[in-house]
């Protein structure tokens, strides 16, 4: 079955659909782009609302976006159909007013820049459709025809092959284990609901390490909420309350676990763990103030 076929059972002629198949060159972007799409499907549709002068005029002549996600080498994740609306013009500064190109900002996204030569660009009402198959958003996955970096075409032109429909998403990866997870400060605020459940669940001993001079502090999670209630603190406020991380840009901040530990875990006996890590890594010489 191909993707064409898809489209022709709902009554939607291939003639009228691009499909756009993202992998942002930013890596940070390319990394969270697929939580945006699971978890804030407002600002991933911004990301493809706006796009360069040749993609403007298929826009104009097309009247739907069938969107994907690159997913593997020459396969693509299905996202969704959206109904391609009005346009209108948005100078320079008017882009960067939009809440959700100043969130991907942080992930590296260049979006439009003076560098474009451009006085504006094209926004696009995009419209996700429920008609076509929307439960299988994360779920439908496509092979993609080469050329790879040829990350748009049109349906009627190309044969896109359904290659498996999962039971679950894959927008979302699995949690990786405790002792390999590293994360960014932005990433705390967009963490996959998924992510978010097991973090709720582990209690221990984290690390916060400073990229700009390799300096650490050293803190403990215990609670109803456990780690994720210490690191949502963090994405909120940057330094958790912590005098010293108060005066650091925490968008240089990475966050690890250094020890779990029972989920029923005394609290005191965390506390003295967490003493024990001080100890030995000297982070009161760091970042820890206590």
């Amino acid at each position: 079955m191909d993707l064409n076929d898809l489209f022709q059972k709902k009554g939607i002629d291939p003639q009228q659909v691009l499909v756009l198949r993202h992998r942002p060159f930013e890596p940070e972007l390319n990394k969270v782009l697929p939580w945006l799409a699971d978890e804030k499907p407002v600002v991933f549709n911004a990301y493809q609302q706006t796009q360069g002068e040749k993609l403007e005029k298929a826009f104009q002549g097309a009247a739907y976006v069938a969107s994907f996600i690159g997913h593997q080498p020459g396969k693509a994740v299905f996202v969704g159909l959206y109904l391609i609306g009005k346009s209108k013009a948005l100078t320079l500064e008017e882009y960067w007013q939009i809440p959700a190109y100043v969130e991907m900002k942080r992930f590296g996204m260049k979006g439009f820049t003076e560098e474009s030569g451009r006085s504006s660009c094209l926004w696009f009402d995009l419209v996700l459709t429920e008609e076509f198959h929307a439960s299988w958003k994360g779920k439908l996955v496509m092979g993609w025809p080469p050329p790879e970096r040829s990350w748009w075409r049109r349906a009627h032109k190309n044969d896109f092959p359904v290659l498996a429909i999962h039971e679950d998403s894959v927008l979302v990866s699995a949690m990786p284990d405790w002792d390999k997870l590293v994360l960014k400060w932005e990433e705390l605020r967009i963490l996959p609901v998924r992510w978010q459940s097991a973090l709720s669940h582990w209690r221990g001993i984290y690390f916060i390490f400073d990229t700009l001079d390799g300096k650490g502090y050293i803190g403990s999670a215990y609670g109803d909420t456990n780690l994720l209630g210490r690191w949502l603190n963090y994405a909120a406020s940057g330094h958790g309350g912590n005098a010293l991380l108060r005066k650091r840009d925490p968008k240089n901040f990475r966050f690890s676990v250094l020890q779990r530990v029972s989920p029923d875990e005394d609290a005191n006996d965390v506390i003295r763990l967490e003493g024990t890590w001080k100890d030995r890594l000297h982070t009161p010489h760091g970042l820890n103030d206590n």
